[in-house]
């Protein structure tokens, strides 16, 4: 076989993220659907910042008190979340971390947060990290946008109401989903977000 026949499938998207971070000014924006509903955060507990990029809204849910776990795949965008917390003195655990290949384990989060990363295959393993009365914060690209913002294949945008049916067994606490509705030069559009609680004992459904 020869040498080159075995590469690293996530090389190629890893140098392409690693190119984007190194690239880009700051440590982003913090997600919408986090700042948006920064009141419904629980008061302490774990949290996860699935594929964090360079680390806004893990920067964010630390100072909200939360113990953050934040992972992507891209070094130059951990090495860039590092550097912030560090000057920011923020305890923060980022690492690299294929999260399609070694997902989160079953009940080891109280908040998971995921913002323009879609796998669809991963939702059920994300509701399964989840403690019970635990909260996912979710938001990516939907299909119906008003704008050439986020990717142009449409597969790794979402369909219409879809979010809803990726963590169905999780109870809707916000919903947004504006799509081409009305003024489209107001309001929440090109995305989807969600934030939703996994049922448990002290819950109060």
């Amino acid at each position: 076989m020869p040498s080159d026949a075995v590469t690293d499938p996530n090389e190629a998207l890893k140098q392409k993220w690693d190119q984007r971070h190194a690239s880009a000014e700051g440590i982003g924006d913090v997600a919408a659907v986090l700042a948006e509903n920064i009141h419904l955060l629980p008061p302490a507990g774990d949290a996860l910042d699935l594929a964090c990029g360079r680390g806004a809204s893990a920067i964010r849910l630390a100072r909200a008190g939360l113990r953050i776990t934040a992972w992507d795949l891209s070094p130059v965008a951990i090495e860039r979340l590092n550097s912030a917390a560090r000057e920011q003195r923020l305890a923060i655990a980022a690492e690299v971390r294929d999260v399609i290949a070694r997902p989160p384990a079953p009940e080891s989060y109280d908040l998971i947060l995921v913002s323009y990363f879609l796998e669809r295959a991963l939702a059920p393993a994300i509701i399964q990290a989840l403690r019970p009365g635990g909260l996912l914060f979710y938001q990516t690209f939907s299909v119906n946008a008003v704008s050439d913002c986020g990717p142009s294949n449409p597969a790794f945008r979402l369909q219409e109401n879809e979010l809803l049916k990726l963590f169905q067994p999780l109870k809707v606490r916000v919903y947004r989903e504006e799509g081409r509705l009305g003024d489209c030069r107001f309001g929440t559009r090109d995305i989807a977000m969600l934030v939703a609680q996994k049922p448990g004992i002290n819950d109060n459904f």
